[in-house]
């Protein structure tokens, strides 16, 4: 099996969170920042951990990040630094390069630039919650371009004990159901907790529980409209 070898430029919170998960799922990671400190938080999770300057390019060629698969770069709110070092990424040949932008100007930039992944997560999670306070329904939302999202919504009253096939969700309101979280109760450490888990892959003869959480794909539009009827 292909192995995979990421870096990670920046070391906040949320960078530190994606080198971990990253090598906890069998990843070779490098991490890198140019603040030691940040290294010493970190190093007993990934491969490497790597003190350097990220804007300088021969301290990132001198890492072989060219070799890698693909780099995450978040340096914060210096957006020069950003640049510099996405620009000298390129001028190397890294492969895949993912870029956070703190403001959607940065990410204007960084597109101009040529890249095509940027991570927003801000903004994202600014979204998901804002759903959720219009929605207050909706558990989680992931938006998607041309209008379309992945919505985790708890089960709308109207269609509590119902079928798939009886609902509709495709022919009456143009919605593909992903998948279910079901709650099951568990004996933990003595005592009975009830924890959700992944029910499967929906068939049109599933019935939808009244403490079910459905994660529904589909335009903005379609889901609000199916919220809105069914509550």
């Amino acid at each position: 099996m292909k192995e995979n070898r990421f870096g990670v430029i920046g070391m906040g919170y949320f960078e530190s969170a994606i080198a971990r998960i990253l090598s906890s799922r069998g990843a070779e990671v490098m991490a890198i920042d140019s603040n030691p400190d940040r290294m010493e938080g970190i190093k007993e999770d990934v491969a490497y951990t790597v003190a350097l300057d990220a804007t300088d390019k021969k301290a990132l060629e001198a890492q072989g990040v060219a070799d890698l698969d693909a780099i995450v770069v978040a340096i914060g709110e210096n957006l020069e630094g950003l640049l510099l070092c996405t620009f000298h990424l390129q001028e190397l040949g890294v492969k895949r390069i993912i870029a956070r932008a703190s403001a959607p100007s940065q990410a204007e930039i960084l597109r101009k630039m040529g890249v095509e992944e940027i991570l927003q997560p801000e903004l994202e999670v600014g979204r998901s919650i804002a759903e959720s306070l219009l929605n207050p329904s909706v558990l989680m939302c992931l938006n998607l371009p041309d209008d379309y999202e992945i919505v985790e919504v708890i089960a709308p009253r109207q269609v509590a004990n119902r079928t798939l096939a009886d609902i509709g969700l495709r022919s009456k309101y143009k919605l593909n159901l992903v998948t279910i979280l079901r709650k099951s109760k568990e004996l933990k450490n003595g005592k009975i907790s009830s924890e959700k888990h992944i029910f499967g892959v929906p068939t049109s003869d599933t019935i939808i529980h009244k403490t079910d959480t459905i994660v529904l794909f589909g335009t903005t539009k379609n889901i609000e409209r199916f919220i809105k009827i069914n509550s």
